[in-house]
Formats: C-alpha cells, structure tokens, sequence
C-alpha cells in the first residue's frame, strides 16, 4: 500500500482537509518511493502500514486538547502503533515511558500502570505525535531525514493555525526545537528536559506537566484530560514503581 493509499483510507477527515496538499507535494513522493522501494526489497517497516497515522485516526484535529512530541518510532518487534511513547499492551514497558510513568504519579498521585498502551489518552484529545512516522526494524532513526519531519512539521503549523487553547508538551532538545512553529499567544508551551534514563533527573522529574495542562484547559473552560489509564492491576505503592 502507497503513503497516497493510506492517506485516503487512514488520514482522519478532520486532518485530510488541512493536509491533502501535502501528498502532491515532491517531498512526499520521494518518501513514498523510499519506502516502496524499501519493502520490496524485503525490510520490516515500523508500525504496520495501517497504524501509521493512528495519533491523528485517534485525535482528530477539532477534539485535540494537547500535543506530546516524539522523535521516531521505536524499533523492535511489536512495539511500535502509531503512537508516540506508546506501545501496545502486553508489550514490555520502555524506559521513557516508565520515567513518564513515574513524573504522572509523583504529579498526580495515579497508579503507575502495568502496560504501556497510551490510547485512551489519545482517545481524550492528546495528539501523541512522532516527528518521523516509520523506522526500519532493528534500526533506530533509520527513516529520518526522508521528509517525515516535513510532513509533521505541518501539521504542528496547522494545529497552531487552526486550533486555540492547546497545550503542547514539548521534552527534550528535538522537540523543543519545534516551538518556534507554535503561535504561544494562543497555545500554552511546557518544556522540560526528555524523559529518557539519560536526561529524566535534568528536568523531567518535577516538572509537573500533566496538572499544568489541566490547569490551563481547564482555566478555558475546556475538559481536562483523565491521565489514568485503565489496567486491572496498577502499582499503588511507590515502594513499587516500575523497575
């Protein structure tokens, strides 16, 4: 299946109007071709085709609340599902969504779930978006640079156009590159250092995003987002947080 192909069948009506343009436009036909040629020649592609625009099937344009940033997909088997930092459930929980995990119950006092599947956030109006879409497997950025980031840079352009009152969670140098495409005097910016093992104690610990994006959505009278996620066991304890 062509990148036009599932544009047609998966890209959301509310994001296809703002965003057709940009399937004619060269730089998504090379990726189309990249990726085509990619497959035929016998490499996995992260996530499956049909899941490659989950974050906007979930959150369409006009229900977005808030915007979380990732870079690329990740790379292993059966991890990767259209959404930023999410993986599906029975799948191990990654370190960057564990330290996210953990920043959710020290800000919010909620059970740290068992799984990492992030679809009811995305089903409240949390657009969970990767700056690039693919990723060969076993091959970590191996799609960047291929015009995703064009792709997604756009749509951050339109949601700024667009919208009013969205809160963009912006974590780590890469995606707080992108705030300059973001109007701040009609969005509200919260930036913190990347959730990563490597850079989670540098700023990401504490800084108290999830109730600072209630907060503002709530001070414009906008529903706020329920930032627990449903699993039949959760650690209650924090002498029991995710290893």
């Amino acid at each position: 299946m062509t990148i036009e192909t599932s544009r047609r069948t998966d890209l959301e009506p509310s994001w296809l109007k703002p965003l057709a343009a940009e399937f004619d436009q060269p730089y998504m036909r090379r990726l189309g071709a990249f990726l085509s040629a990619e497959s035929k020649s016998g490499k996995v592609i992260f996530p499956c085709v049909n899941e490659q625009f989950s974050a906007f099937h979930y959150a369409p344009l006009d229900k977005v609340k808030v915007v979380i940033l990732g870079q690329d997909p990740y790379h292993g088997e059966g991890q990767a599902h259209g959404l930023c930092f999410s993986v599906k459930s029975g799948v191990a929980v990654p370190p960057s969504l564990k330290n996210i995990y953990k920043e959710l119950y020290e800000n919010l006092d909620l059970p740290i779930p068992v799984h990492g599947d992030l679809t009811a956030w995305a089903q409240q109006g949390v657009l969970l978006l990767n700056s690039v879409l693919t990723v060969q497997s076993g091959r970590a950025g191996s799609h960047r640079g291929r015009g995703w980031e064009t792709f997604t840079d756009r749509v951050i352009e339109v949601i700024s156009r667009d919208r009013e009152g969205v809160v963009f969670l912006l974590w780590g140098g890469y995606a707080q590159r992108k705030s300059s495409l973001i109007d701040r005097a009609r969005h509200c910016v919260l930036q913190a250092s990347h959730p990563s093992p490597l850079s989670a104690y540098r700023g990401f610990f504490g800084c108290g995003h999830f109730s600072m994006a209630n907060d503002y959505l709530q001070d414009r009278g906008i529903a706020p987002i329920d930032w627990r996620l449903p699993d039949d066991v959760c650690f209650r304890s924090k002498t029991k947080p995710i290893n």
